[in-house]
């Protein structure tokens, strides 16, 4: 047990107090720290301002060579990335499913989760949530703030689900992004879904080829960007159309609507 201090004994000056001057510098540190957390959170909230509302056009796309089908209000929340939230993951997924059922369930605000993207074995891409919205897919919010998801149709059992055409796709796709936000193109800032903390999901998957994805993303990354002209939603075959019950296809500037 250790001696006790001798503060006050005789012959020791007593401790100076905290000066005023301190008082008001620490005071004038809190207030600019507190000012500049109320600034950060309501550059957070516009939206929620009657009457302010940033201008979106239906059916918009991020991603050229993607299909507007848009994934229910409830599985995703209104955002301003990459002003708001800095965006510097990309999330894969694997569905677990087919691509049909994958946009279906994303339409159901019921599920309570969606990704941005979903990119099928064939290769074709639907864009379900703007990138600068923040999509309910990683299954932890500061995940979902700073990230864009992209599910992948098949099985993570299943290696033969991942298709030549679907890599290469979802590789030109996070390209894309990457150079979009500044992302670079790395296992640190392109990971599984397995490897967001506090997640209990698996995808995408032991069958998933790391060292190849990541090589078709710098291929796209150091290729020459292509011309305005040759950027074109990519037109699939017309026995695809139909892509849920109650969906069908209208191409980019239409997005989906009823049947």
């Amino acid at each position: 047990m250790g001696t006790k201090g001798t503060a006050g004994a005789q012959g020791t000056k007593p401790a100076h107090g905290i000066g005023r001057r301190a008082v008001l510098i620490g005071g004038a540190v809190t207030a600019v720290g507190t000012a500049a957390l109320a600034r950060d959170e309501l550059k957070r909230v516009w939206w929620r301002v009657p009457g302010v509302r940033k201008p979106r056009k239906p059916g918009e796309l991020d991603f050229a060579g993607a299909q507007w089908v848009a994934a229910s209000d409830a599985n995703w929340r209104m955002a301003d990335r990459p002003d708001d939230y800095g965006i510097d993951r990309v999330i894969i997924h694997v569905t677990q499913g087919s691509f049909r059922s994958a946009v279906k369930v994303f339409q159901d605000p019921g599920h309570g989760a969606a990704a941005h993207y979903v990119v099928g074995q064939d290769g074709r891409v639907a864009q379900m949530i703007r990138e600068l919205d923040v999509a309910f897919h990683a299954g932890n919010r500061s995940y979902n703030e700073r990230s864009i998801g992209i599910e992948h149709e098949g099985f993570v059992d299943r290696p033969r689900d991942l298709t030549p055409e679907m890599y290469a796709s979802s590789a030109r796709l996070t390209a894309a992004i990457c150079e979009r936000y500044g992302i670079p193109v790395d296992r640190e800032h392109i990971i599984g879904h397995v490897e967001v903390p506090g997640t209990d999901h698996t995808d995408p998957g032991p069958h998933w080829d790391w060292d190849r994805y990541l090589k078709l993303v710098r291929a796209v990354e150091s290729s020459p960007s292509p011309s305005p002209s040759t950027r074109r939603s990519r037109a699939w075959p017309a026995d695809q159309g139909r892509i849920g019950r109650g969906v069908v296809w209208r191409g980019a500037s239409q997005g989906a609507e009823a049947s």
